[in-house]
């Protein structure tokens, strides 16, 4: 891969993209837990929490494919594989049983501030 003249030093170039590397993979493992939590909620605020639910993963979606086209910009590869990605993330993965619906806004909740926090100190690292 050629490595991009975009004046930035190369040490700098990858601190970046490794910071947007880990934001990557918490958004995608946020996107793949609302995902799964659209398809299996239940109860009596099943439609509204499914609709919200992929509202915001059709969102995410289109965030991390802007995000992984940023990190190839950088002259570095985007994750290519779900074990990478998990090794990289700091929100875990959706539960083997869904949750009840009150514990999913919980855990989609926690998840979106863990998202925030990593993605102010990639910006930390970007400035």
């Amino acid at each position: 891969m050629t490595t991009p003249n975009t004046g930035l030093d190369n040490n700098v170039r990858q601190a970046v993209a490794d910071a947007l590397n880990g934001v990557l993979a918490d958004t995608y493992t946020l996107y793949l837990k609302t995902h799964s939590y659209h398809w299996n909620v239940t109860g009596p605020r099943f439609r509204s929490l499914h609709l919200m639910f992929e509202e915001q993963y059709r969102e995410m979606w289109a965030a991390l494919d802007e995000m992984a086209e940023r990190i190839r910009s950088l002259g570095v590869f985007a994750p290519t594989s779900s074990k990478h990605m998990g090794e990289l993330a700091s929100i875990e993965s959706a539960e083997d049983t869904p949750p009840p619906a009150d514990k999913m806004v919980k855990n989609l909740l926690d998840g979106h501030e863990t998202l925030i926090r990593r993605a102010r100190k990639a910006l930390s690292v970007a400035e």
